[in-house]
């Protein structure tokens, strides 16, 4: 996979990952998800993109796994593609507490290592 197609993975990374975080304004706890339609609409958005995120991860780890590997363990990449394993295969199990966890604690650090590997590839 050449430059071009990795940079195109992850601008729509960062992009998912703007949206999710405009989606998530408003959420003050995972009861928030629940409450309302409009909840239970952003809980659906943000799993959805959650899930582009690990296949697009995915298809990075299949091909510029070195590249990956310069800005975060092997572990941690593994733990974002399961976790898209899990939205796939395993929807109806998907636990409100568990999404509102990961866009409250773990955004900030996903968003700050992919723009490292943007930077890499320039």
């Amino acid at each position: 996979m050449d430059k071009a197609p990795t940079a195109e993975l992850l601008d729509f990374i960062l992009e998912s990952l703007r949206l999710i975080k405009r989606r998530f304004s408003g959420i003050a706890s995972s009861d928030d998800f629940l409450d309302s339609d409009e909840g239970l609409d952003k809980l659906d958005a943000i799993s959805m993109r959650l899930q582009s995120i690990g296949e697009a991860l995915k298809n990075l780890d299949k091909c510029q796994q070195e590249l990956l590997l310069m800005v975060a363990n092997k572990e941690y990449w593994n733990k974002i593609i399961r976790t898209r394993e899990i939205l796939t295969h395993h929807y109806i199990d998907i636990d409100a507490e568990t999404i509102y966890m990961i866009c409250d604690e773990k955004l900030e650090e996903l968003e700050q290592k992919i723009l490292k590997l943007r930077e890499y590839l320039k």
